[in-house]
């Protein structure tokens, strides 16, 4: 990308004469793709970020982190998975750098952290250099809603590793946050209410289950989908909600009220829920208090699935939880709702050992974290007043 950092070979000279493009690698595209992002990346740059284009390494200016009593820095990876199969069948790729900025950023908010600055990566068959500057700029995008500089990057190009059109994409952030303000299950209590903040769809997980099922019907994601009034692939592009600043702005105004948050990504509600949940404690998250948005109810009747068996793999209207007291509880949905995210209560914090009745099962802890245990309850709301605006 055009940051202090991105890399792109460029060949000068005929194919012919460069042994490296007789093998299937332009590297003069990635130049020009590196071109056309320059200004799109530059828009996420502040005075921190030091260095022009070109160099091996993008620099950025922590002196800052002298105002911190104790400075912890936090750090998150990750990609967008096959949600990037759908973007190339549309040849639509302009928001799934919105989708990585949100699975990798908004990690680093759970732990109460301000991101400091962005790397990506971009594999590809072939650089097609409009293409890998609109995944850029969408990365960009992201980064600039949540604050986040773009500092460096990579494109390499894998002929005969990847098909032709075939992309992945991945990111790293870093963030910091001070050391007695660290959110997690250390300052979770019992009575503490349990917020449910909308998603905007399926975000970037469960794509796997999504494709099997959408190909398993015979659609094509140029159809028209009536339930959506786009095609199924505009539908199922529908980009990650992102929710660091406006979770920072909360933390910040709560002054201590936020506990603990959780990002729903794989494994659904309740097992993310779990790993931020501390030992002896539980909760049954009551399905009564929202109706997950149409594209989950559709999806699954196609699949011949009940909603109850797909909370394992898609956030099914819920993108983040918070955790917090009770006595702010109200101060904090009203927080995010004045960002445009809607928030509920969908449940309370527990002591004591978990009641075994027939509610069902809980999951105890996730991802290797020996954590509470959660469950759902209950039968999901007919109506959409907490949808989220999805799609």
């Amino acid at each position: 990308m055009a940051s202090p950092s991105r890399d792109a070979s460029s060949a000068h000279g005929s194919a012919s004469a460069n042994p490296y493009a007789e093998a299937g690698v332009d590297t003069a595209a990635g130049d020009l793709a590196v071109e056309l992002m320059k200004t799109a990346v530059r828009r996420t740059h502040g005075p921190e970020v030091l260095g022009g284009v070109g160099g091996f390494a993008g620099l950025f200016d922590a002196s800052a982190l002298r105002d911190y009593a104790h400075p912890l820095l936090a750090t998150s990876t990750d990609g967008v998975g096959t949600k990037v199969a759908i973007a190339q069948a549309i040849d639509k790729h302009d928001t799934i750098g919105l989708d990585l900025v949100g699975m990798v950023v908004d990690d680093i908010v759970v732990v109460g952290a301000k991101p400091l600055f962005m790397t990506d990566y971009i594999a590809c068959g072939k650089v097609f250099p409009e293409r890998i500057a609109d995944i850029v700029a969408g990365i960009a995008r992201g980064c600039s809603e949540t604050g986040t500089a773009l500092v460096g990057g990579e494109t390499a190009e894998h002929p005969g590793l990847l098909g032709l059109h075939d992309y992945d994409v991945a990111g790293a952030a870093t963030g910091v946050v001070e050391a007695d303000r660290v959110l997690g299950a250390d300052r979770v209590r019992p009575g503490d209410v349990v917020l449910a903040l909308a998603s905007s769809g399926l975000h970037s997980n469960g794509y796997s289950l999504v494709r099997h099922i959408v190909a398993r019907s015979g659609i094509q994601y140029g159809d028209s989908a009536a339930d959506f009034g786009t095609t199924w692939g505009e539908a199922l592009l529908e980009p990650t909600r992102l929710y660091t600043a406006p979770l920072l702005r909360a933390i910040h105004d709560l002054g201590g009220g936020i506990h603990a948050l959780s990002h729903v990504t794989g494994g659904g509600i309740a097992a993310n829920l779990a790993r931020v949940l501390p030992q002896g404690t539980w909760v049954d998250l009551d399905r009564s208090t929202w109706s997950p948005p149409p594209v989950f109810r559709v999806l699954a009747d196609l699949g011949g699935l009940a909603l109850e068996a797909t909370e394992g793999t898609w956030n099914l209207g819920i993108g983040f939880v918070a955790i917090v007291a009770a006595e702010d509880a109200d101060a904090a949905a009203s927080a995010l709702a004045h960002d445009g995210i809607a928030t509920w209560q969908v449940g309370v914090v527990q002591d004591g050992a978990p009641p075994v009745d027939a509610h069902g099962s809980f999951e105890q802890g996730a991802k290797g974290v020996d954590g509470g245990a959660v469950r759902l309850v209950g039968t999901y709301s007919g109506n959409n007043s907490h949808d989220g605006g999805a799609s």
